[in-house]
């Protein structure tokens, strides 16, 4: 029997991708493990691999198509056996072009009615029934992370649905299911009370698109679509925006000990092929704080996990990097950043930064993690505050060094000094626990002397 291959979800927040390229033509003979294609992600490019044997029969989705939807049917594959030709004549044409999403909503949310001319009342039809679990004994095919994420959240595999091909449970499907892998049914409500208020409907991406418009004159502005990698983000800070209650602490740091020991390091570095072997940022000495800041206070280094927090061992540190020229952001992870000496950090982030912008990162390389730090500094900005990027439940906002009339054993004085501030979520961590955090950053980036030892 004929094996269709779909397009994959190859992350949680992937809902289309580009086919940049074809690895394999029609007629190839595929084995298990062989690289097939090129997938352009939101964030990065990567590699598909075959999971099941036999000869590419059709390419359905030809390669430079972009915003193809996870899910639909790119190629198909014979098996040993099969008339390869037949198989082809039968996979059908190239399915038609999607259309443009009518909402930016994650592919786990139920589809959403048409847009009413006016607000209604649910009907009061009965609620659709749940899909029964597959039969008991049932094989599910699943992958191995997915299965140990599973049961890690204790959720049942036979009743998540899969994405992968032929229905193959992957990692993403079970990040999106809710506990125990089920939605709930819904509750009908009791006899004899009164239906709920009717609420209208939000507006589609197209209506809200032509409500703007008519706010401009045509001919004075350029419409500009966003990427995949533009939607994500505003879906997924919309989400935290939404659902993550934030608090903020801000403190001043003063820099002057750590600007003067970042100048006798770089002035120290040995060379390596004529060059420094590393070059030390303020950016580096932050992360390390950072990162120890968080081994001192370790009831800080929590995320969020629904029902309850995962306590981390290590500071998993990642660094929000811009690319596309501010149209998009990545943020690559320092692991064990408190382990690490700060011209390792220093070459580490700068190899990340130049493969994000470049988009090769792989998923590994900027998803978990303890927290995240954002700095603005590099543009003059003084203070500002970023969102929390869930599970995270915190992210340090960075603002420039600048020096600053202080008050110092009652004089004046002059001083360098960096405003930081921490963005907490209050489900994870209170005010004095954030309060802990913050101050340990701050004594630590002080003394800078102590992130040698």
């Amino acid at each position: 029997m004929s094996i269709e291959i779909l397009m994959p979800a190859l992350s949680p927040t992937m809902e289309k991708g580009n086919l940049a390229k074809w690895l394999k033509k029609e007629g190839d003979k595929v084995a298990p493990g062989d690289v097939i294609a090129e997938i352009e992600t939101d964030k990065a490019t990567m590699e598909v691999e075959a999971i099941d044997e036999g000869t590419l029969a059709k390419i359905v989705v030809p390669e430079g198509t972009v915003d193809v939807p996870v899910n639909q049917l790119i190629a198909v594959l014979a098996t040993d056996g099969e008339d390869v030709k037949a198989v082809a004549a039968g996979s059908g044409a190239a399915p038609a072009k999607a259309e443009a999403p009518k909402a930016e909503a994650s592919k786990v949310e139920a589809p959403k009615a048409p847009e009413p001319a006016a607000p209604v009342p649910a009907p009061a039809a009965p609620a659709a029934p749940v899909s029964a679990p597959a039969a008991s004994g049932a094989r599910v095919f699943a992958s191995p992370l997915a299965r140990r994420l599973a049961k890690e959240k204790g959720i049942d595999l036979s009743v998540v649905k899969g994405s992968g091909p032929r229905g193959r449970v992957v990692a993403a499907d079970v990040v999106a299911a809710p506990a125990g892998g089920a939605a709930k049914p819904a509750v009908a409500p009791a006899a004899g009370s009164a239906p709920a208020a009717p609420v209208a409907a939000p507006l589609s991406n197209s209506a809200l698109l032509e409500q703007v418009k008519a706010y401009y004159e045509p001919g004075t502005y350029e419409e500009v679509p966003l990427d995949a990698m533009r939607r994500v983000i505003a879906q997924r800070m919309t989400e935290a925006r939404q659902t993550v209650p934030t608090f903020y602490l801000t403190v001043d740091c003063d820099v002057d000990a750590l600007l003067k020991l970042r100048e006798e390091l770089n002035k120290a570095a040995p060379e390596k092929d004529g060059k420094p072997a590393y070059k030390l940022s303020v950016n580096d000495f932050v992360i390390k704080a950072y990162a120890l800041a968080f081994q001192q206070v370790p009831d800080a280094n929590q995320v969020w996990g629904g029902d309850r927090y995962l306590k981390l061992k290590h500071s998993d540190i990642g660094v929000a990097v811009a690319i596309d020229g501010g149209k998009g952001l990545l943020t690559p992870i320092i692991r064990k950043a408190e382990t690490k000496t700060l011209s390792a950090i220093s070459n580490e982030t700068r190899d990340f930064a130049a493969r994000a912008r470049n988009k090769k990162l792989m998923p590994h390389e900027y998803q978990g993690g303890s927290s995240a730090i954002s700095n603005l500094g590099m543009f003059g900005i003084k203070d500002f505050t970023a969102i929390i990027n869930p599970p995270h439940a915190t992210i340090l906002a960075v603002g420039t060094s600048e020096q600053r009339a202080v008050v110092k054993g009652g004089q004046l004085a002059v001083a360098t000094q960096m405003t930081v501030t921490v963005s907490c979520d209050h489900r994870v961590m209170d005010g004095a626990m954030g309060a802990q955090l913050l101050t340990a950053f701050k004594q630590i980036i002080e003394k800078p002397m102590s992130m040698l030892v």
